[in-house]
């Protein structure tokens, strides 16, 4: 199966010949120099070497000035903004986070910057390609159809880099390659050409080959969430998704579906199973030195060292709140109305490693042990989770591990790095679409668009999935881990028991998978259930020390515009607060 692989040393190449070393003044202006310029680079070849450079921004991580936070997997921006996870580690590590963390970012803050920055790079950079691609069509250097092929694929990515913006900015300048830089601003409302960009994407073929590469299912998705996001479009994107549901297919041209078990889907071995409709490809041990490998989940590992995976940092430890959801009623359902709160799953917190614990005995949801690491639940091959001593600070981030990114013992130095200062660097490549939310897209829509039953089909279809014992966290006897509980919806009284249900299943399904905080943007809610699930993670013993005396408030939607980035465009672009 060919792959699109990016070197790092390939981009630095991309981004000498386009950007000559530009400084950051000249961030969005794009001056090729040197031997190699438009002339040389508008064939075929030079265009696919430069696509190929945009193609890898997706992972939200630049060839030359990359933060492992600001990355596409949005564990900062999407869980931890939406207290489905805390920052993790300790109070002094990545200090800057801490102010993100508890709402309190000011416009200066460097990671707000870099996450600013890492998304205007991709955006020159695939507004660089199709400079070149006109110059060839002009040239005649390539044909029509393959013209249309690589701005096919340009477009929909300018729209995610742009729509990634939107997501954590609001206001952000569109900029094309036509744009006129000393004019940027950020007043206009950019949704219609963001809609149009993943649109061009759906008259993309359905198999590109390289796995790696966008299709016209990826584009359908993107484009799908498009409508939903900006204008409410439930019902053309119905059509869209149910499309993808009936005709969608990998970039490569292979099946999509339901994996048969929940965690497999999080086995490196299956990061383009089934389940993946889309998957951003990592690397390791290609001579890149890891820089090829899963960047935004490097410091996510639980923090012991020889005896746990990966060995640093301690970062993206799940919250209270996010494990309670997992309780279920005596049917195998979510409890109503968040009461899953009055009813805490019971963990470890200041219990010493070498201390007695039992882990909790009631109902639980058994997709929790394949998402969170709990003491006394065995943690892919590397035996139960001890506890405290895998947690590099409990007192400040409390009692649990990430899991999802994290590898099995038996693939550590082959799909982990062998000899970098972390076995971190994985192949194991953030599944940015799985098939399980194309479904919950789609019910969605229909719940909005008052088809109930489609709704609940397309759930159920989840959580028949999930409740496959096969599929349980095992002890070693081969005996459920844990109580796992759960059953099928048998109807949905309105649409306001639909919604709870569908808004539920994408926390229990898609949690730690960085896509929380957008998704409560999109329903009008990032307020209240921020603040409702910020307010309960505050009681923890860790609470205070981690969260302080934050709030959630309408300043607090969107991140801050970076003060640099207004500096640099001289007041042209203005504060959304």
């Amino acid at each position: 199966m060919k792959k699109i692989k990016i070197s790092i040393s390939i981009i630095f190449a991309i981004l000498l010949v386009l950007n000559g070393c530009q400084s950051e003044s000249d961030f969005f202006d794009i001056k090729p120099k040197g031997s190699l310029g438009e002339d040389v680079l508008a064939n075929e070849k030079g265009i696919n070497t430069l696509l190929i450079g945009a193609y890898s921004m997706v992972d939200g991580v630049s060839g030359y000035d990359f933060d492992l936070n600001v990355s596409s997997i949005n564990w900062v921006w999407g869980d931890v903004r939406a207290v489905i996870a805390n920052k993790g580690t300790d109070a002094g590590d990545a200090s800057g986070l801490n102010p993100i963390v508890r709402f309190e970012e000011p416009a200066s803050n460097s990671y707000v910057n870099d996450k600013w920055k890492v998304y205007y790079d991709g955006i020159s950079r695939v507004n660089a390609v199709v400079t070149v691609i006109n110059k060839a069509l002009e040239a005649g250097t390539i044909t029509q159809e393959q013209g249309d092929l690589f701005l096919n694929q340009c477009r929909p990515l300018r729209g995610f880099f742009h729509m990634e913006l939107v997501n954590n900015f609001d206001m952000v300048p569109y900029i094309d390659e036509n744009t006129d830089h000393e004019a940027l601003t950020n007043t206009e409302d950019i949704s219609d050409k963001i809609i149009a960009d993943f649109q061009a994407g759906t008259n993309l073929p359905q198999n590109m080959t390289d796995i790696g590469r966008w299709n016209k299912t990826v584009c359908q998705v993107f484009y799908a969430k498009a409508l939903m996001q900006f204008k409410g479009d439930y019902a053309a994107a119905k059509t869209v998704l149910a499309d993808v549901v009936a005709n969608g297919v990998k970039p490569n041209g292979a099946a999509i579906g339901l994996a048969l078990t929940y965690g497999e889907i999080f086995d490196i071995v299956e990061r383009n199973g089934i389940e993946s409709v889309y998957t951003v490809q990592a690397s390791v041990n290609d001579g890149s030195g890891g820089l090829n490998g899963a960047h935004g989940a490097l410091l996510n590992f639980p923090y012991k060292g020889g005896a746990s995976p990966g060995g640093c940092c301690g970062f993206f430890q799940p919250s209270q709140e996010y494990v309670n959801s997992f309780r279920t009623d005596e049917n195998g359902l979510p409890l109503p109305n968040f009461t899953y709160n009055d009813d805490p799953i019971k963990n470890d917190q200041g219990i010493d490693a070498a201390d007695a614990f039992t882990p909790d005995a009631g109902n639980i949801d058994p997709r929790l042990d394949w998402s969170v690491g709990r003491r006394g639940i065995p943690y892919w091959d590397w035996g139960p989770h001890t506890g405290a001593d895998w947690i590099r600070d409990q007192s400040y981030a409390g009692p649990y591990s990430p899991k999802k990114q994290v590898y099995k013992k038996s693939q550590e130095g082959v799909y982990t790095e062998v000899g970098g200062w972390t076995s971190g660097w994985t192949a194991n490549g953030y599944r940015m679409i799985r098939y399980s939310e194309v479904l919950l897209l789609l019910a969605e829509c229909q719940i909005e668009t008052g088809e109930l039953d489609q709704a609940l089909n397309n759930i159920n279809k989840i959580r028949e999935r999930a409740a496959n014992p096969d599929g349980f966290v095992k002890n070693e006897d081969g005996t459920p881990a844990a109580n796992y509980v759960i059953g099928l919806y048998t109807s949905f009284a309105n649409k306001d028991a639909a919604t709870y249900a569908l808004r539920m299943e994408r926390k229990l399904e898609l949690g730690m998978e960085g896509k929380r905080f957008f998704d409560l943007k999109r329903w009008g809610i990032a307020i209240t259930e921020t603040s409702r699930a910020l307010t309960y993670e505050k009681t923890m013993p860790w609470g205070g020390p981690h969260y302080g005396s934050a709030t959630v408030g309408p300043e607090d939607i969107a991140l801050p515009i970076p003060q640099r980035q207004i500096d640099l465009s001289n007041g042209m672009l203005v504060q959304n607060r």
